[in-house]
């Protein structure tokens, strides 16, 4: 039995996860003798603490023992278990990465235009009608620019690390719901 794919994997996982409110966000494995590493990087609505993610590394490990111990994974001469919360660096790919990243600023590509990012602060998504639909500002020479953009049309995006304060304007606008977002965004488009 070759060692477990991290789809697999996954799939054991995801209950132990989601008794905890947290989502599989990325598993990696690395298979080197001794050496074999698992992955798992989870992340919740709510940033989960170093004491949950020590329980849950524990259950998984317990889960993981059992499974090879009935057969069904096989991890070869062992592995070294790692669970932590994904870092700046993980592309948001799904809704909840947006809502989780809310107030935040992300550098942006676009499909039509590779290798090309715009910088924009992240605001609401629209959960009643469109939930793949985000507000997003930016300050402009002294003006707040507003945009909605779809989720499906950002080929790339990820979080910057920030060091400057950010600018109260966008600060409040980050805040907005997304129907006055809205409204903002056709304010500028008529200006």
């Amino acid at each position: 039995m070759p060692f477990p794919e991290p789809d697999t994997l996954k799939e054991i996982v995801e209950p132990a996860a989601r008794q905890r409110g947290l989502d599989v966000e990325d598993i990696k494995t690395t298979q080197a003798g001794k050496k074999s590493q698992v992955v798992i990087r989870v992340d919740g609505d709510t940033h989960p603490s170093s004491d949950v993610l020590e329980e849950l590394s524990r259950e998984i490990s317990g889960i993981f023992d059992a499974a090879e111990a009935d057969g069904k994974l096989n991890f070869g001469a062992g592995y070294t278990l790692e669970v932590s919360t994904p870092g700046v660096d993980l592309p948001l790919t799904a809704p909840r990465h947006w809502r989780r990243n809310r107030g935040r600023l992300v550098s942006i590509e676009h499909g039509d235009v590779p290798g090309k990012s715009e910088k924009w602060r992240i605001g609401a998504l629209d959960d009643a009608d469109h939930p793949q639909t985000v507000a997003l500002f930016r300050s402009q020479k002294k003006q707040l620019e507003t945009r909605i953009e779809r989720l499906e049309n950002i080929s790339r995006a990820v979080v910057e690390i920030e060091f400057a304060q950010t600018a109260a304007a966008e600060k409040e606008a980050a805040d907005l719901p997304f129907a006055q977002a809205e409204e903002k965004a056709a304010a500028n488009r008529e200006d």
